[in-house]
């Protein structure tokens, strides 16, 4: 991987990783164990992988744990890996929204650092707890907004800090997809049943699932912070509790105008997240399902393509590229990507030394802004698409 340090890295051991959830049928838990391995930073070896310690067992054994290491719940995972010589030293949350908070908590509170699924909880208060603990443990805290991890979202947002752009007007984001088109919850489809269930996934369906990933890209890419929103959710499809469908105005501090739009009910999108953003001196444009290019226009000049690693490509891309260009990276490495920015973070602490200023990777503070987001949503929503403060 073309990062500095990956040398100084590769001497250190591998980092003993726990994961809560992500068994059987589950798919981000996957993703996440791909991740963690793809760079060779991490070892899983240990895990509460379901709500059921059968189930748990089960899923244990099917990656190869330690049958003594794969435990019933979460708590007893934390109890005992934290006395453990050679226990975990970072855990991996893959469960449903509601579960968050509790299960960092156990984790947190040893000095175990916690890398999360988004979005961080399912609700405004868990969230406010979950930066507390997080603050008060001293553990590093990661939240995987992987597409943070693309090499060209880095150069993106490169190009903005470096004024490329100019003062920055506009902003549209969106991220479509359609698997929800139908009420597939209906027939007992695991992840669609508790990501539309409120008591699970919390108030925002669509928001609360693809609308943060939207929320979040925008903001690391510009490095604006939203003000306040406009937004009209729809729950388009009969029966379904939370909103499947949402457009929200975005009003910046500085003067910024934005629009998002996030629906899972748009047939012919699989994973459509796209973003555009316009200053006075040009734009750019990104599409994940195309995500080794970045389209800038300079003002008054022609269209330029720049490519991952190609001319114009600059150092925050590079250092998170493994390949040269006219290879293509695309998901699963942008995922790894969050993980290797959480190894260089813990080896820097195991070291007690400073991490890299250019290490870069979402935390508990942008958590709190995603459900922030969700929910001053689903309030505006309520009131008509009234303008609410976050």
């Amino acid at each position: 991987m073309a990062i500095e340090g990956k040398d100084e890295q590769a001497r250190e051991p591998r980092i003993r990783l726990g994961m809560v959830g992500g068994g059987a049928g589950a798919f981000i838990g996957a993703v996440h164990r791909m991740a963690a391995r793809l760079d060779d930073q991490f070892d899983l070896v240990a895990g509460a992988l379901s709500s059921t310690p059968e189930k748990a067992i089960a899923s244990g054994r099917d990656l190869g744990l330690d049958p003594s290491r794969t435990y019933g719940s979460y708590k007893e995972m934390a109890i005992r890996e934290a006395r453990l010589k050679d226990g975990i030293e970072a855990v991996s949350i893959v469960t449903p929204n509601h579960v968050h908070y509790e299960a960092a908590k156990e984790f947190l509170k040893r000095g175990i650092h916690v890398i999360c699924d988004k979005p961080l909880t399912s609700n405004l208060a868990d969230a406010k707890k979950m930066k507390k603990a997080a603050d008060e443990s001293g553990a590093l805290f990661i939240l995987t907004h992987n597409y943070t991890g693309y090499p060209m979202v880095r150069q993106a947002r490169e190009m903005v800090a470096n004024g490329e752009l100019g003062k920055i007007r506009v902003v549209q984001v969106e991220y479509p997809q359609d698997w929800l088109t139908e009420a597939v919850e209906q027939t007992g489809a695991k992840q669609a049943v508790w990501r539309t269930d409120p008591a699970q996934s919390g108030a925002g369906g669509s928001t609360g699932d693809i609308g943060t990933h939207a929320y979040n890209l925008a903001a690391f890419i510009t490095g604006l912070t939203l003000e306040s929103l406009a937004a009209d959710l729809d729950s388009f499809v009969e029966g379904r509790r939370l909103d499947d469908n949402a457009h929200v105005m975005l009003r910046y501090e500085g003067g910024a105008k934005g629009m998002l739009w996030c629906s899972q009910v748009a047939p012919g999108h699989e994973n459509g997240l796209k973003i555009r953003v316009y200053g006075t001196k040009g734009g750019i444009e990104w599409v994940q399902a195309d995500p080794n290019y970045l389209w800038f226009t300079p003002f008054g000049e022609p269209k330029r393509l720049i490519t991952r690693n190609g001319a114009g490509s600059g150092a925050a891309a590079g250092r998170v590229s493994r390949i040269p260009s006219g290879h293509p990276e695309g998901y699963l490495e942008a995922f790894a990507t969050i993980y290797t920015e959480a190894a260089r973070a813990i080896n820097a602490a195991r070291q007690g030394v400073a991490v890299d200023k250019a290490v870069v990777y979402p935390t508990v503070d942008d958590g709190v802004k995603g459900v922030a987001f969700v929910e001053a949503c689903v309030v505006s929503s309520k009131k008509n698409g009234a303008w609410v403060k976050l």
